[in-house]
């Protein structure tokens, strides 16, 4: 139960994320999210709305892991895909901002603990 209430938020967090940088990237919302200027927005949105995509399989796959059920069909896909978020927040601490840790990798790291404590 607390780890599919953890899978759910994490894929909820991943769809915001698809939305920011797929549909809001240029707008200050966005901008202030991931300390970018308007130049910069602009510059960047093809490969933001890319890396949005990503971000919305990874929501995919949870929760298809969610509806295949976390302590059933779905353990391998949860695991897998909170993997996968676990080693981004990790990249991405490493390269961009380590605000990413905080927001991508420990949440995971929580949720596996839990999917595997269950």
């Amino acid at each position: 139960m607390i780890a599919a209430a953890l899978i759910a938020l994490i894929a909820a967090l991943h769809l915001y994320i698809l939305v920011l940088e797929m549909f809001l990237w240029t707008t200050p919302r966005a901008r202030r999210a991931f300390g970018t200027t308007a130049e910069f927005a602009e510059a960047t949105k093809v490969l933001a709305a890319n890396q949005g995509l990503y971000n919305g399989f990874l929501a995919a796959g949870l929760i298809w892991a969610l509806i295949a059920g976390p302590q059933g069909a779905g353990f391998a896909p949860a695991t897998f895909f909170l993997c996968c978020i676990a080693i981004a927040g990790l990249y991405g601490a490493a390269t961009a901002s380590r605000r990413i840790l905080f927001i991508q990798t420990v949440p995971a790291l929580i949720a596996l603990a839990a999917l595997f404590l269950t």
